[in-house]
């Protein structure tokens, strides 16, 4: 919370997407909320109750998001889709920063998963990220109108 709240007092008027990656959550979503956080996105199995997380988000005056590892199955939206603001879909497991040595985005990415979240962009009503091995030269014909792709080893000097 520290740094959203500094960023905050010093004039950044931006959405700040605070990605919690403990457990247990809810715990942290107070205190984000009130540092400034707009988005909180969390992974579902941190939460003991994925609806009543949402809630919680909600009740603070943010926006809310699940985010999914490789591994992590998509039924977790069965039943909050229409609850939630943002999906961050994960192509490395959680942690893992830097060159991916497995491939670049597209073969990470299962087809399957890709074409889901291609598909959810036309409900309007939130939107998908997709990040994990993603580079500069990877996007331009890969990146539709409407999705996000978040890049943070891309844009980070090699060495």
């Amino acid at each position: 919370p520290l740094v959203c709240e500094a960023l905050r007092k010093h004039g950044v008027t931006a959405p700040i997407d605070v990605h919690l990656m403990v457990k247990p959550v809810d715990r942290n979503i107070p205190d984000f909320a009130k540092a400034g956080a707009t988005y909180i996105t969390f992974h579902p199995e941190a939460s003991e109750h994925v609806d009543r997380t949402i809630g919680l988000i909600k009740e603070n005056g943010c926006k809310a998001g699940l985010v999914f590892n490789p591994a992590t199955p998509l039924h977790y939206l069965d039943y909050v889709l229409d609850k939630i603001d943002v999906i961050l879909l994960m192509s490395v497991q959680s942690a893992f920063f830097g060159p991916s040595k497995y491939g670049l985005l597209p073969e990470l990415l299962p087809p399957a998963r890709l074409s889901w979240g291609n598909g959810i962009f036309g409900l309007g009503v939130f939107s998908a990220i997709i990040t994990g091995g993603v580079a500069a030269g990877l996007l331009s014909d890969r990146l539709p109108a409407n999705q996000l792709w978040l890049a943070g080893a891309a844009l980070a000097p090699a060495g």
